[in-house]
Parts: C-alpha cells; sequence; structure tokens
C-alpha cells in the first residue's frame, strides 16, 4: 500500500471518531462546562482526577499524568500499540483498512481464518439455543441448575448444549451452505470411518465457548453430564485456537484485571464461569492444558500480579507448583489462593457462597509462604536426608526474594522448621545462588502499571503549557513567542520538545496534528502537551492568560541571560580583560527590562 493511502486512512479514522464516545464506552463521566471528569481508568482512584476536553481532543489525568488522543487512550486501555488502536477504532467504524498486494497462499489463509470464525460463531448460536430454546437442551438446563449457574450466568457466556444426536449439528450447518471442510478443519466435526459423510464431534454435552482477547470465538469446551470419559472435550487445534496461547475468560476479564491489579487463574472453564458469577470478574482459565510461559506473558500485559486458584487436592496442588515454577522468572508478583475442604473454586463457592470465596481471595498467601507450607506438609524432614531434600525444595524460591528482610525472615522460619543452622541454609543458599539459573521459556516484561505522581508545578511550568496550548492552535503564536523566548532556552524538558516539533511543524507549512504526536513525541511530551490542552485557564480570556505566560516566560529567559553576562564579566575582570564593562552593561539593560517586566 502507499503511504498516501495509509494517511488518509487514519485521517479517515480519526475524523469520524469521537473522543467522549470513545471513552464513555470505558469510564463514566460527568460534565462540568465544557471538561468531562470521571475516575481514571489507568490507576485507583475514589476522587476524579481524569479530565476530557472533547473539542481539543485531548484526554488527561491529572493523577497519574495520562494523557493523549481518541488512539492514545485506546492503546493504555486495551494495552495494544498505537497503531494497533488505530486499526481497533476502525474495526468499529467499519473503515476498511488500506491492502497490500497479497499473495495467492496468505488470501486463501485469510479466507480459511474469516470463515472458521463465522462458522464459530454459527456453531455458539446452534449449541446456545439448543439449550435455550427446545427441548433438545432439557439435560443441559438440568445440569446447569444443579451446578447452580444462573440463566443471567448462561446468557452472558452464551453456555449451550449438544445434542445427544450423531449429526444434528453437521446436518443443519450442510444444509445452510457450510462446506464440509470446515467443519473438520475447526474441529466441530469427524470424518466417519467409512469415508461416508461426517458425525458431530460434541455430543450430549453442556458447550461452553471459547473466545480470544478479542471476544472472537476460536473454539469449544465441551463437559459430559455424568461420569462417562472424557469428562472435558475440547476444539483441536485449529489455525485459530492454541490452548498455549489462550486463556478462557480472558475476553471479559481483562479490564476487571486491569483494576485489580492482578488476576486470578483456576484450572478449568466452570471454574471460571463459577468464581465470575460470585462477583470476582478477574478470572481467567487454563484449557486442559498447564499454565504456559505464553499463558504469562498474555496476563502480564494487563497487571503486575497473578494469583492461582486451583483444586486443592494432591493434583492441583502438583499442578500449582509447576504453574509458579513457570511465572517465577517472569518478574510477576505470585500468590495462592488456598481453597479449603479438599475442593475446588466451583465446589467451594456452591458450599460456602460468593462472601467466603471472596475472603480467600483476600487471604491468598505470597509465594514463598505458599511454597514453605508445601515443603513442610510434603517432605519426611525428620531425617537428614528430608531435610536437604526439603531446603533443595526451598532454595529456588528462597534466591528470588530481593528485600533482605524478607529474605532474613524466611531462612530464620525454614531453619527452624527443619531444625537446621541458620548458617547451613544461607550457605546452601549462596551456593545456589553463584549457580546460572536457566533462562524462563517466554521472557515477559513486567506490565506497566501506573502510578500516582505528585509533581511540583511551578509557576513557569504553568505559563509553558498555556503558551503550548495557544501555539498548537495557531502558529503565529509559536512565532510571537520565539520572537520573546528562544525556544531552545525553555527550561522545561518536556515543553522545549514540544516548542521545537512545533517549530518543525511550521518550517515546514504542516499544520498541528494529534494523529503524529504520539510518533513523534516523547511519552512525556505527550502527557504535558495533553495537560496543556485539557487544563482550565480560570477566568482569564485567552488572550490575558497568553499576556501573561509570556511575561513569565521572557523573565525566566532575561534572568538566565543576566545570570550569564554576569558570570562572563566577573571571568573577564578577573583576567584584567576590559571586555568586562560590555558585558556589564549587557548584564544592567537586561535587569533594567526585567525590573519594566515586573512594575507590569
Amino acid at each position: 500500500m502507499h503511504r498516501e493511502e495509509m494517511d488518509e486512512f487514519v485521517e479517515q479514522v480519526n475524523a469520524q471518531s469521537d473522543l467522549l464516545q470513545v471513552v464513555q464506552s470505558y469510564v463514566p463521566l460527568k460534565r462540568k462546562g465544557n471538561r468531562y471528569w470521571g475516575c481514571c481508568p489507568f490507576h485507583g482512584e475514589k476522587t476524579p482526577s481524569f479530565s476530557v476536553v472533547p473539542d481539543k481532543g485531548f484526554f488527561y489525568c491529572f493523577g497519574c499524568h495520562a494523557g493523549g488522543n481518541v488512539f492514545k487512550f485506546l492503546s493504555l486501555i486495551e494495552n495494544i500499540s498505537y497503531f494497533e488502536a488505530i486499526k481497533l477504532q476502525a474495526e468499529k467504524l467499519g473503515i476498511p483498512m488500506p491492502q497490500r498486494q497479497k499473495s495467492p497462499q496468505e488470501l486463501a489463509r485469510e479466507r480459511e481464518i474469516a470463515d472458521l470464525r463465522k462458522v464459530n460463531e454459527m456453531a455458539r448460536d446452534f449449541f446456545h439455543n439448543c439449550l435455550t430454546m427446545t427441548r433438545l437442551g432439557e439435560p443441559g438446563k438440568a445440569y446447569f441448575e444443579g451446578r447452580a449457574i444462573s440463566a443471567e450466568t448462561i446468557e452472558e457466556f452464551k453456555l449451550g448444549f449438544a445434542p445427544n444426536a450423531w449429526d444434528k449439528l453437521s446436518t443443519a450447518f450442510l444444509k445452510r451452505g457450510v462446506k464440509q471442510e470446515y467443519l473438520l478443519s475447526g474441529g466441530l466435526a469427524a470424518e466417519r470411518k467409512n469415508g461416508e459423510g461426517v458425525y458431530d464431534r460434541f455430543r450430549n454435552r453442556v458447550m461452553i465457548p471459547i473466545a480470544d482477547e478479542r471476544g472472537r470465538v476460536v473454539g469449544f469446551g465441551g463437559r459430559v453430564l455424568d461420569d462417562s470419559t472424557p469428562k472435558y472435550l475440547n476444539t483441536p487445534e485449529t489455525v485459530i485456537f492454541n490452548k498455549r496461547r489462550i486463556l478462557f475468560g480472558l475476553d471479559r476479564a481483562h479490564r476487571a484485571i486491569k483494576n485489580a491489579g492482578f488476576a486470578i487463574v483456576v484450572e478449568g472453564y466452570m471454574d471460571a464461569i463459577s468464581v465470575f458469577s460470585a462477583g470476582v470478574k478477574n478470572v481467567v482459565a487454563s484449557l486442559g492444558t498447564a499454565f504456559t510461559p505464553e499463558h504469562g506473558k498474555l496476563l502480564l500485559r494487563y497487571a503486575p500480579a497473578i494469583y492461582f486458584c486451583y483444586d486443592s487436592d494432591e493434583a492441583g496442588q502438583k499442578a500449582t507448583i509447576r504453574a509458579l515454577s513457570i511465572v517465577q522468572g517472569t518478574g510477576a508478583d505470585v500468590k495462592v489462593i488456598v481453597v479449603p475442604d479438599g475442593k475446588d473454586p466451583d465446589e467451594y463457592i456452591r458450599k460456602h457462597g460468593a462472601p467466603a470465596f471472596q475472603e480467600l481471595v483476600k487471604k491468598a498467601l505470597p509465594l514463598v509462604e505458599y511454597r514453605l507450607q508445601y515443603v513442610l506438609k510434603h517432605f519426611a524432614y525428620d531425617t537428614l536426608e528430608g531435610k536437604v531434600k526439603a531446603l533443595h525444595a526451598m532454595l529456588p524460591v528462597l534466591s528470588g526474594i530481593r528485600e533482605p528482610a524478607l529474605l532474613g525472615e524466611y531462612v530464620k522460619r525454614l531453619a527452624q522448621a527443619l531444625l537446621l543452622d541458620e548458617g547451613i541454609v544461607r550457605d546452601e543458599l549462596r551456593r545456589f545462588s553463584r549457580q546460572p539459573l536457566p533462562l524462563p521459556e517466554a521472557e515477559a516484561p513486567r506490565a506497566p502499571i501506573r502510578q500516582v505522581s505528585r509533581r511540583t508545578d511551578t509557576a513557569l511550568q504553568r505559563a509553558g503549557r498555556i503558551a503550548i496550548r495557544l501555539a498548537w492552535q495557531d502558529s503565529g503564536i509559536l512565532q510571537h513567542l520565539a520572537a520573546m523566548v528562544p525556544l531552545e532556552s525553555i527550561g522545561d524538558k518536556a515543553q522545549r520538545e514540544i516548542f521545537l516539533y512545533l517549530q518543525d511543524l511550521a518550517a515546514q507549512g504542516q499544520k498541528t496534528n494529534d494523529i503524529e504526536v504520539a510518533d513523534k513525541l516523547s511519552e512525556e511530551a505527550v502527557a504535558e502537551l495533553s495537560r496543556a490542552m485539557v487544563e482550565d485557564l480560570g477566568v482569564l480570556s485567552e488572550t490575558d492568560a497568553y499576556t501573561k505566560a509570556v511575561g513569565v516566560l521572557r523573565k525566566a529567559y532575561l534572568n538566565l541571560c543576566y545570570i550569564r553576562h554576569s558570570q562572563r564579566a566577573m571571568e573577564l575582570s578577573q583576567a584584567g580583560d576590559t571586555g568586562y564593562i560590555e558585558e556589564l552593561n549587557k548584564a544592567q539593560q537586561i535587569k533594567t527590562e526585567m525590573e519594566e517586566l515586573q512594575l507590569e
């Protein structure tokens, strides 16, 4: 595709995007004058500090200093790149993206992916309608009632039922024109042994649609109604379904994960559905496979902490230990929710209720604490051999503790529990820590969570923002300001970057454009520009505000010049150079102008 086509595409998406409408789809806002205020979605707060000014096209948070235009907002809220945010908004608006020339193989693959997604959506509706609208779904309804799954939850997750028939779905879909190859490649059907036709893969099972992060159906999980096997049957691997990279429920949970600051990982989708229905929305489940590095990397895009809540039986505890070993090297803050009574989360909630489970979440154990309890419970440390095994089982976790006081406390506790000298534990830990550790399979960066940052705000900075705001709207203002204050002398780094960027635009005859600033300016400069556009000028008119701002900036510049000439005069005088007189005269002239400014 040509650059011009892409620029036109981006401009079209920007022109049709309503910043207020987009933000309000995520954040409740209240209008005050020409501004809208709400609690920032990027950090926890109770008093609104997040502001949107629709006519300027910018948002800004005065708490965590996030700011930008509509695409910047989408990139932050959805944890995607700036360009991905543009594409996402284009999809929502129904604006097609210009395409480069693709090979026949690429086009065929894209068609296959699109067709498989469409067939999966049809299957989701088929199973859901079978459950909710036909007598065929009565067994599924009875099963969900027995699991205390409400009608609202059934509708929320579009749960369904696969009838107890060999080819109910296949026959219906073939009659509707769905190609047999898509039923096979999508894992909805299998070929008959005699090679004549197909039969349904899922039969007499409650059906759980599995979606990717963006809510697109990529597969299904089917559970039997009794104790027959296999208990769970998932869609096989397809071009759109990879269990190592999919977490059930993430499409619904990612915002709650971001807001809570942690994700809860359970073993199965029925657990996830039950926990979600209990009011704990930041929950996901792995799909019949061990927790993978890809899963960890995916979750850390949204929050820095992962809480594991696997079954409390022996198999569940072993799965927890395996999962902990996967995420320990990722930088995640890891905790474990311990479910008592040997129950899984679903059973516990049905027996004790949602509030009881929510209390378990609050009491989640740090990784080291859980590991210590596990080791003391599963190792016979009454023998020397048992003590050594228990100690070695704890070393990988202890070596990950960075706080000296916390490490010292756990070394002490472990030594006391194993009846070992603390020095022995420390020696073994030092020995272990010197060993080169294997790198994790997939290095997952810790998710950046915005923090409230209290910044000193000087009169000079406020003046700079007023000048930025008006210069952004009128290049003539910039020319006047540059005549009064050399832009490269602006003291604030972010403001100086913005002014010089605006100067470059003016020199090239280009108008200001909020689309490009995210690419052209640093994160700090984008935030400062956003604040300048959003900040209230108070009772002053724009003209009065600018006049005062220029006075403050000019005075700051003159003060720098006065200091420079005074210092130069002193240096020349000490060197016996008569040039110091000229420097003193310049300093005096500057001082006089500063005094005149003071009187205005």
